[in-house]
């Protein structure tokens, strides 16, 4: 199977190098994505929003022979549920890591801009159920890993028109929360509980981790990944 995997804010490519040699272990063809802007000026990235990163996303989705998974991590997620938007009948199942599908209209959320674009804040930004699996030296060695991301990025709202993204089959990794913790937490966000509860084929499981299992857990998220896929 061609898997795409698309990083959150702040991250590139290489962020799921700890992952991707079990995926392709496994048999699969891995795409990992640097999505525009990443690391550009304002100068450069001003102009360039969500719905530039789903496009990005669109066009390797359009590339591959096959039908396709896509992955979306954090923010990523917002461009995969995009991606599942724009082509229900050429995403084969798209797995969330420690998010959940946005409803239309919605953002990814909001962080400081300096000199036209979003740095990343540091770990000690996090609230502690994010980054408590994170010793130091995964923080020092993960911290120069991040870049800075087009200011419309975070709080550009998603597009979503086609209703037969809910029949693509989603399957939901979340950090410390099992089917029955997840559902009981989205059902307090209406639009949110509504967009999921859409979907006709969906899937919670819990990783045990906080928010950056790639690089906490890379061995747990690669195993679950890959029961994700060959279901």
């Amino acid at each position: 199977m061609d898997i795409i995997l698309i990083p959150g804010l702040w991250l590139d490519a290489s962020s799921w190098d700890e992952v991707i040699p079990g995926l392709e272990a496994a048999g699969h063809r891995v795409h990992p994505l640097t999505m525009p802007g990443v690391g550009a000026p304002a100068s450069e990235s001003a102009d360039i929003g969500i719905a530039d990163w789903v496009d990005a996303a669109v066009q390797v989705v359009d590339s591959l022979p096959d039908a396709c998974v896509v992955v979306g991590h954090s923010g990523g997620g917002n461009v995969a549920w995009g991606v599942a938007d724009a082509r229900p009948d050429r995403v084969a199942r798209v797995i969330f890591v420690d998010t959940a599908p946005p409803p239309p209209g919605f953002d990814i959320s909001e962080f400081p801009v300096h000199d036209g674009v979003v740095p990343f804040p540091g770990w000690d930004h996090f609230p502690d159920e994010d980054v408590h699996d994170l010793d130091r030296k995964t923080r020092e060695r993960t911290a120069p890993l991040t870049s800075s991301v087009p200011a419309r990025v975070p709080t550009d709202p998603i597009a979503l028109e086609n209703r037969a993204r809910y029949d693509v089959p989603v399957t939901l990794l979340m950090g410390g929360l099992d089917q029955d913790a997840f559902t009981a937490e989205i059902d307090q966000w209406e639009p949110f509980a509504a967009e999921f509860h859409a979907i006709t084929d969906a899937e919670v499981v819990r990783i045990g981790s906080a928010h950056w299992p790639q690089f906490s857990v890379p061995s747990r998220l690669t195993e679950l990944l890959n029961a994700a896929v060959a279901r």
